[in-house]
């Protein structure tokens, strides 16, 4: 059985995560067929991307999103459009309104940056200036 769900991926202690297709029994962090998305929870607001097209073909073919990704496809309204694709809608006409609802996402979030990573650039930016003896 397929399963789209989180592959681990980043640093330790530093965790970001792709969407992938993959069959139930295969690892975690192991083989997968396609990368449908990415999603980071480590930025202020958490980062979601999604191959809408491709999860839409996918979900179409009989592949299940685990619960940790369905609850993402549900806040970022893909379940909702693809729903609606099932009824009958237009697929060009719902991806073209999932590609504005996510640049009208990204324009109207601020992304904050962490204090400690603003600071540590500064410090080296001065260390550079500095002369070599």
């Amino acid at each position: 059985m397929l399963r789209i769900r989180l592959r681990r991926v980043g640093l330790k202690k530093q965790p970001s995560y792709r969407m992938v297709v993959a069959e139930n029994e295969w690892p975690r962090d192991g083989r997968f067929l396609e990368i449908v998305g990415r999603y980071n929870p480590r930025t202020n607001p958490e980062t979601v991307e999604v191959n809408e097209e491709r999860m839409y073909h996918w979900l179409k073919n009989g592949a299940l999103p685990t619960e940790s990704v369905a609850k993402l496809l549900t806040k970022q309204g893909t379940m909702g459009r693809f729903e609606r694709v099932q009824k009958g809608e237009d697929l060009q006409a719902v991806l073209a309104e999932a590609q504005a609802s996510a640049e009208a996402a990204r324009a109207n979030t601020p992304r904050r940056t962490n204090p400690d990573t603003a600071a540590a650039k500064s410090k080296k930016n001065l260390k550079t200036g500095q002369k070599k003896k």
